[in-house]
């Protein structure tokens, strides 16, 4: 078996996933967790090497996870460098000749096999696994050129646009916020209508908006956008909250404490730094008192607080991108081996799927799932 690598030192990606940690899966992964496709077909191919399966497997390779917010799985040693020096040995150990600095330039069936084109000459191959990523973070080498092999062989291709990547924003209430972190709830709209709702963490950034509930988010609306239709994403920095719910709570406050400031009693449940974006921006007078705030200005308030419109301007890209949606079509490949239906001999794995994950190790274990299949299919072993 030969592994061609196209850059000098392998896995790039994996050095710099989790913060450099790397939350190489989640405590349940299920195809709920997953965008794009099929949801049949990603749950059978999760059933097929399942969470605890890869544990077991990194255990075995001397790396040992361990549980932190949202089911996020960490290797004790906190090093992203410990998981993929584990994979570089378990590769060696296999008998598997690792090639860098190798960069595939085109595969085309010749004979019973393959004649594959890489940037120092060529070889035959009877069999050809693509794991190139997508094209999310493309300097790690997922710059598309998988999707442009598989089509040449005659794959269809979802029109990929990054996800998870930071938002860009329109206008400055950001600009004071950079750093700012809450939960909250985001819902998004297509055409007018509610598409999703999405809960977590939301950081403000000097350009928009990052963490995980926005670039969860951002996957929906570069979709949109790519189908030609008109989305948008409001912010409810009450999760859950509806506007009668907040708006009962306010006329409570202002009975128990007529004399409290707007602002302040805001703050005790915002940032102190958002409770003086909002309250500026709505040019509410946040120094007066709650018994003085007219019932229109209060309900205004109610509103922004459960629908603050976010004008997002775009996202930071692929540059930026932790994940690539689109790709091949579920539809074309056999989930019980991942072999292509249209080019038999070819299997496909991992990102180049139009499979993508939301944030929090998904990604990471549709990549181990997709690779064992198809390892099982070809008769690797352990």
């Amino acid at each position: 078996m030969v592994l061609l690598e196209g850059a000098r030192k392998p896995g790039a990606k994996i050095l710099v996933s989790g913060g450099s940690r790397c939350n190489l899966t989640n405590i349940v992964v299920t195809e709920r967790d997953f965008w794009g496709g099929r949801s049949t077909i990603v749950r059978r191919v999760l059933r097929a090497f399942p969470v605890p399966e890869t544990i077991a497997f990194f255990r075995e390779l001397g790396v040992q996870v361990h549980e932190e917010a949202g089911g996020k799985l960490f290797p004790d040693s906190n090093r992203a460098r410990d998981v993929l020096d584990a994979l570089l040995r378990e590769t060696d150990r296999s008998g598997a000749v690792l090639l860098t600095e190798q960069r595939v330039h085109g595969i085309a069936p010749a004979g019973d096999g393959f004649q594959v084109t890489t940037s120092r000459g060529s070889l035959h191959a009877r069999t050809i696994v693509l794991a190139t990523g997508g094209q999310s973070l493309p300097k790690s080498g997922s710059d598309g050129v998988g999707f442009a092999i598989a089509r040449r062989l005659g794959h269809t291709i979802v029109p990929p646009t990054p996800a998870l990547v930071p938002l860009v924003l329109e206008g400055n209430l950001q600009s004071g916020l950079a750093g700012v972190s809450q939960d909250v709830e985001l819902t998004i709209w297509i055409d007018g209508a509610v598409a999703t709702r999405l809960n977590g963490a939301l950081l403000w950034t000097h350009a928009g908006v990052s963490g995980p509930v926005a670039m969860n988010a951002s996957r929906h609306w570069l979709r949109a956008q790519l189908e030609g239709r008109t989305p948008a994403i409001t912010v409810n920095f009450f999760p859950g909250a509806s506007f009668d719910d907040l708006e009962r709570r306010w006329t409570a406050l202002s009975a128990e404490r007529p004399a409290a400031s707007v602002q302040h009693t805001l703050a005790t449940m915002v940032p102190a730094s958002v409770a003086a974006a909002l309250v500026a921006h709505l040019q509410l007078g946040g120094a007066g008192q709650l018994a003085q705030l007219p019932r229109e200005e209060r309900r205004r308030l109610v509103h922004a607080l459960v629908a603050w419109p976010l004008p997002v301007a775009g996202t930071r890209g692929y540059n930026y991108a932790e994940a690539t949606a689109g790709g091949v079509a579920l539809t074309e490949i056999d989930p019980a081996t991942m072999q292509s239906r249209v080019c038999r001999g070819l299997y496909l794995v991992g990102e180049i799927l139009d499979v993508d994950g939301r944030i929090g190790g998904f990604n990471f274990q549709w990549a181990w799932s997709t690779a064992r299949i198809a390892g099982a299919a070809l008769g690797v072993s352990r």
